[in-house]
């Protein structure tokens, strides 16, 4: 073997090197991108699976709260409907008892008209 033959085989064995380091880098790069990319796909798929779960959670509540706010304004109709038969609903009692008093005095005097025919 000469030493061109030698320098071409060192050369050679350079290249194969440099390729297997270029190759190997490339691995890398591959292995890095599926592993992002499995990460990315493993955390999609969680994140649609958390917001689904917000969602029906979302939805349970707002069913329980439509429930509360259905039985409260029930509750206050009830209670309004109490005041009005019993004559508190919009006017206050101190205005009432000056109504009644009013009405007293007047059926006071048409009794006494009355009783002086």
């Amino acid at each position: 073997m000469t030493k061109l033959d030698t320098i071409k085989g060192k050369v050679t064995e350079a290249e194969e090197f440099a390729r297997k380091i270029w190759l190997a880098g490339l691995g890398a790069y591959g292995k890095s991108y599926d592993e992002a990319q499995g990460r990315y796909e493993k955390l999609s798929a969680e994140a649609a699976k958390l917001f689904d779960e917000l969602v029906d959670k979302g939805a349970k509540i707002e069913t329980e709260a439509k429930d509360k706010f259905q039985v409260k304004s029930t509750v206050e109709a009830r209670v309004a409907e109490v005041r009005k038969k019993l004559g508190l609903d919009k006017v206050s009692a101190d205005q009432k008892v000056e109504e009644l008093s009013a009405k007293i005095d007047a059926l006071t005097d048409a009794v006494a008209k009355l009783a002086a025919k």
